[in-house]
């Protein structure tokens, strides 16, 4: 396709084209080619129905139809060249149909405008973005769920303060983060279904005064429904916020399994071992084994959460309807879109590959008196106490055993008893990391006899 001086799909209002400075602040072809599919698309569903009310000859619809798949094949092939000087997706397709079918192209535009259009594209591109991050998050929940299987009853410390708090089970930690990550979807499938409504045949702001039948192009689009009102069809950019919303909390919670992961692999640690896949080694440093892909994880977030904030500060000024400001919504949201996506492959390659430490998670669960809740808790079931009077007691049994440089079960049952009479030989099968976790039966506890029904739960709903 030959590049293009002056844009003549403007009309006859301007005698000569933007010169170079306006066409490279108004161009977008550089990244809203993305939108090719999708633009494609929704040209083809618009000449259906012309065709359809009669504003179309068949023969133009049908030209029109299979020029435009020619047109896609050459863009996906990557011999279709874009010109700057068309300024955008919507003009290098309708100028190359034009050269391909001739004059039916000059018709595909009636009765829409490239307000419109651009809404409608990038509508259905995000929808796309939702699936695909819906798809992704469960196969990270899948691999989550081979990591609890696998670890149902293994013993780690749970942490409160990044400081030991009470045993849980490896396989309990693994669900925590399939739990999150079904919220994850919950709110794409959400933002998704609010989306689901074609601005299509909203035209530039005000509607059309041909006879269009806008449900008709809803629904060859997948929509539900048109939007109701034109000024905001074309104005909307919720759809894309609610998105942003989304992908940031969803890359938030990959954030926090990506910082354990790098805290787990320290030499402090060694909870966990990434693959060579996901590790790199030290230019300078032969003993380092680096956990890069974790890290990258983690910093992604801010560009998923950086793309937020500018879309919310773009549109926060926008009086109705459409301004040219809202061309610079897409590049956020292509950039926040690509960025989840691989920070989802590379968290779930992490989890896929990941080799947990059974022995060393174990033995650092018992540190730091991991069982003085279980022994406060055993002191109120066996012996009636209040449970403040429970705190107190037990806390003056932590300061003996730290004294002894020990822990609870080191201390003898006269040791304990100079502290409390009452305590029995009894008090001994609450104590202990294992006896712990076994303890914790409540429902969403961390009894691997719990963790196990959790297991089988998801195992059926992720099929």
């Amino acid at each position: 396709m030959a590049e293009k001086t002056a844009n003549a799909m403007w009309g006859g209002r301007f005698a000569s084209g933007p010169d170079a400075i306006m066409e490279a602040i108004n161009a977008s072809i550089g990244f809203d080619q993305r939108l090719a599919a999708q633009d494609i698309a929704g040209s083809r569903a618009h000449a259906a129905m012309l065709a359809a009310v009669g504003i179309l000859t068949d023969s133009d619809a049908q030209a029109i139809r299979e020029g435009l798949l020619t047109v896609l094949s050459e863009i996906e092939a990557g011999r279709f060249q874009f010109s700057t000087a068309l300024e955008d997706i919507h003009m290098n397709v309708e100028s190359r149909l034009g050269e391909l079918i001739g004059e039916p192209a000059k018709r595909l535009h009636t009765a829409r405008s490239r307000n419109d259009q651009v809404a409608v594209d990038f509508r259905l591109w995000v929808r796309d973005q939702c699936d695909a991050a819906d798809g992704a998050l469960a196969a990270l929940q899948r691999a989550l769920l081979g990591q609890a299987e696998a670890g149902a009853d293994w013993v780690m410390p749970g942490f409160t303060h990044l400081q030991s708090a009470q045993p849980v089970t490896w396989g309990h930690h693994m669900m925590a983060y399939v739990e999150m990550l079904n919220r994850d979807r919950g709110r794409f499938a959400d933002a998704r279904r609010r989306m689901n409504e074609s601005p299509l045949g909203a035209a530039a702001l005000a509607g059309t005064s041909f006879p269009i039948d806008r449900a008709m192009t809803a629904r060859e689009l997948g929509f539900d429904r048109p939007m109701a009102n034109s000024l905001d069809a074309v104005s909307d950019r919720d759809f894309a916020l609610e998105f942003l919303g989304a992908a940031s909390i969803c890359a938030m919670h990959l954030s926090r399994l990506a910082e354990e992961l790098v805290i787990w692999s320290t030499a402090q640690f060694r909870f966990v071992r990434l693959s060579d896949r996901f590790s790199t080694g030290s230019s300078i440093m032969p003993q380092k084994r680096n956990p890069d892909a974790a890290e990258l994880v983690r910093a992604k977030t801010g560009r998923v959460f950086g793309a937020s904030v500018a879309l919310l500060t773009i549109m926060k000024g926008l009086p109705l309807a459409y301004s040219k400001d809202m061309q610079e919504d897409k590049e956020q949201v292509f950039d926040a879109a690509d960025s989840l996506m691989l920070a989802l492959a590379a968290t779930t390659g992490m989890m896929e590959d990941l080799q947990a430490s059974p022995e060393r998670m174990r033995a650092a669960a018992g540190a730091g008196f991991a069982t003085a809740t279980d022994l406060a808790d055993w002191l109120v079931r066996a012996k009636g106490m209040p449970f403040r009077e429970a705190h107190h007691v037990t806390g003056a049994l932590v300061a003996k055993a730290e004294a002894k440089g020990g822990d609870l079960p080191d201390l003898s049952l006269p040791e304990m008893q100079e502290i409390h009479g009452g305590i029995t030989e009894d008090v001994f099968a609450v104590l202990g990391v294992d006896n712990s976790v076994r303890s914790r039966i409540s429902y969403g506890g961390t009894s691997p006899v719990r963790v196990r029904e959790q297991i089988a739960r998801w195992t059926e709903l992720l099929g």
